[in-house]
């Protein structure tokens, strides 16, 4: 055997036993599974876990906007008109939040954390200075204070009484950081002395900047890849309270600042979340890339906030059943001290239409108002979100306040803020999950390589054999040739002495003659 055919053995035997065992892997999906075990045991809430300390303090900066509704007609509104609002903002915080007093617990499956956040106000990204804007909206405190007495008559009246000595009307106007952070308000000092659960200061953030909230207690991973970050319990407590449904006081999902590895499109994300005291969900909308970084977009769907007759699930929501309002509200007066507040998105955006043709100046945009989460699919880390809520306060006639009458029974849903917060991942994190991923999708594919030197061995080989194929016939065609010209030659010639004088003098020659020439 020569050593042309023995390369050819060898290189035959290489690719034979490369794509054999290539393709095995690939469909026995070897590497792919103990990569994602790696991954499952890597990512978890545990001491020295790759995602510990970013859950414990997130690199990327978060920033929250508020933007105010003004009022411009309020006398037209006491009147009966329509009320006509334009939007003021955005008023920019840097929000630092991060996990206190974070706590191991039952042998590393839980961790229990207080999440305090601060705000700082960045006048760059804002349009104006809160403590000198004035915006104009409804009187929050008096409506609230309306709403809880209108039951009885006598404490109605006198509550309307107090109002017209103390100046309160049923709109007001302050600054945006009275709004925000808290003022002083008349009537609520009025009352605070004879209800204990009354505070005189109000505002929309009020308490809400460097307080801690409540505990929670998450699980870790540790036990089950899926529920990583997943909310065990709030405040001491699995269920609320404030709902007429267990389904509806279940607390679902992680706090929406940590998901579970290995996303699939088809699953249902859940994130609980306690300014709207409850969990909502999201669904897969469509395959985004940031920085670079591969993501799933989740949003919640127009079924979140549904009325009870499009979502028979969300009757649990209603606070009776004469309170049960439309597609796209929520109102949280059981968890606001029944204060009448209702949440939506940002300019009713997936609500009924009715909502935004009662208030002039609204106009629901996805691109600005759609809340939306975008998920490395891989790490389930978030590359990208935008939390986007309204506050609205129902407005309607209550018996005692004259003044309502001009109000529909049903009320009207007012707009008075709402909120973006932002977030993307920052430079340095990308970097190091773009390494990750990287390494993920290298030993991942693994079997998919062996495969590809398989397929260019295969060339090789074949390229061999054609090679070893021509190479014989040559030679077979070379030696029919030769064996040809050699018989021919031997017919065309003869042998015959030399002359007598050339044998003396230079001795006995053979001679070759044609054979024509004898002859002739």
């Amino acid at each position: 055997m020569t050593r042309r055919s023995c390369a050819i053995y060898v290189v035959g035997i290489v690719c034979a036993h490369l794509l054999i065992i290539g393709i095995g892997l690939v469909v026995a999906q070897v590497f792919t599974t103990l990569m994602h075990n790696r991954l499952k045991k890597e990512i978890t809430l545990t001491e020295g876990s790759r995602v510990f300390e970013s859950w414990k303090n997130p690199p990327p900066p978060v920033y929250m906007e508020y933007f105010f509704f003004n009022v411009t007609n309020v006398e037209q509104i006491m009147a009966g008109g329509r009320a006509v609002v334009t939007q003021v903002g955005p008023y920019t915080y840097r929000e630092y939040r991060y996990k206190a007093n974070v706590t191991m617990l039952e042998n590393g499956t839980r961790v229990s954390a207080y999440t305090p956040k601060t705000f700082v106000f960045l006048r760059e990204k804002s349009v104006g200075d809160p403590a000198e804007d004035a915006i104009t909206t409804v009187n929050i405190p008096a409506w609230a204070v309306m709403n809880k007495v209108k039951g009885s008559f006598f404490r109605a009246t006198m509550v309307s009484i107090w109002m017209n000595s103390l100046g309160a009307d049923y709109f007001t106007t302050r600054t945006v950081d009275e709004l925000l952070w808290g003022y002083r308000d008349p009537l609520l000092a009025r009352l605070a002395p004879s209800y204990p659960d009354v505070e005189e200061i109000f505002g929309l953030m009020y308490k809400k900047n460097g307080t801690y909230g409540g505990e929670f207690v998450y699980h870790t991973g540790e036990q089950n890849h899926m529920d990583y970050g997943r909310v065990d319990t709030w405040k001491g407590q699995r269920q609320l309270s404030f709902w007429t449904t267990n389904q509806s006081n279940s607390i679902n999902g992680t706090d929406g600042s940590a998901f579970h590895p290995l996303l699939s499109k088809e699953e249902r994300l859940y994130v609980f979340t306690p300014d709207l005291c409850r969990s909502i969900y999201m669904e897969f909308e469509k395959d985004v890339v940031v920085k670079g970084i591969p993501a799933y977009r989740f949003t919640p769907p127009e079924s979140v906030l549904a009325s009870k007759e499009e979502n028979p699930a969300n009757e649990g929501f209603c606070v009776t059943p004469k309170e049960c309002l439309g597609t796209g509200l929520l109102k949280v007066s059981p968890c606001r001290k029944g204060a009448p507040v209702v949440a939506s998105f940002p300019h009713f955006y997936l609500g009924d239409p009715k909502y935004v043709a009662a208030i002039e100046g609204l106009s629901p945009q996805r691109e600005h108002h759609q809340t939306f989460l975008d998920l490395n699919p891989t790490t389930g880390v978030p590359v990208r979100a935008n939390k986007r809520a309204q506050i609205n306060i129902l407005i309607n006639r209550i018996p005692g306040f004259p003044k309502t009458k001009v109000l529909n029974e049903s009320g009207i849903i007012f707009p008075v803020m709402f909120i973006n917060e932002s977030v993307v991942i920052d430079d340095a994190s990308v970097q190091r999950l773009q390494k990750l991923l990287l390494i993920v999708n290298v030993v991942s594919n693994f079997p998919l390589i062996i495969v590809g030197l398989g397929a260019i061995m295969l060339l090789v080989f074949i390229l061999l054999v054609v090679r070893a194929h021509k190479k014989k016939n040559e030679v077979k065609r070379n030696g029919f040739t030769k064996a040809v010209y050699a018989s021919t030659a031997e017919e065309d010639t003869s042998y015959c002495p030399v002359t007598d004088k050339e044998k003396d003098e230079n001795g006995t020659y053979v001679g070759m003659t044609a054979t024509t020439d004898l002859q002739s």
